[in-house]
């Protein structure tokens, strides 16, 4: 069977949560539950410096403006961690080729990323930590149940992940007037340090 379904899955999901992604494969080809995990992601170090980044990040991603900071710095770690580890499983497997997988997995890596980024920016435009810490959590379990499906019945997590990737663009889509207002507040905000910064005439 093509493992093309894990991959898109994996990819879907190191767009929200790559250290996750990372750790959760890693640790379950490390007890055998899933065998297309490639033994790179199931080696100590790998899990122990993914799970230590993951409990970075699941603190980091529930402060408003620091999530935001957050994602703006993963915008290349995620959709490349997505591509990197596609291109692992494919390379388990020889249905599919190996470049053709790292640009499924990356390619929606990204746009899951830019799902979550652009959603949070909406949210930040009224700041205020419940909202931010109820969506990570959500984002969180979600990843880490689709992730754990996939393992398991992958072609239906595949789906899940498809329908969830194309609700949140269209989310994204009805957000954009708020995404468009945090960027804007944002510019303000490094034009007055920027001005409180020049020394006075």
């Amino acid at each position: 069977m093509s493992v093309l379904p894990l991959i898109f899955t994996a990819g879907w999901a190191s767009g929200i949560n790559a250290y996750a992604v990372v750790f959760l494969l890693g640790l379950f080809g490390r007890i055998g539950w899933a065998g297309d995990v490639p033994p790179g992601l199931q080696r100590t170090d790998v899990l122990i410096a993914a799970g230590a980044l993951f409990l970075i990040e699941a603190v980091a991603d529930k402060i408003p403006f620091l999530d935001s900071f957050w994602d703006a710095v993963h915008t290349v770690v995620r959709p490349a961690s997505g591509a990197v580890v596609s291109a692992l499983i494919a390379g388990q497997d020889d249905s599919l080729p190996t470049m053709f997988a790292a640009a499924v997995g990356g390619t929606t890596a990204l746009l899951s990323h830019l799902v979550k980024a652009g959603t949070r920016m909406a949210v930040n435009t009224s700041p205020e930590p419940v909202t931010n810490i109820a969506m990570s959590t959500v984002e969180d379990l979600s990843v880490g149940a689709v992730i754990t499906l996939a393992v398991f019945f992958p072609v239906l997590a595949a789906a899940i992940a498809a329908l969830l990737l194309a609700i949140g663009l269209w989310l994204l889509y009805l957000c954009a007037t708020r995404i468009r207002r945090y960027l804007h507040r944002r510019r303000e905000r490094r034009a007055t340090r920027t001005l409180g910064a020049r020394p006075a005439e």
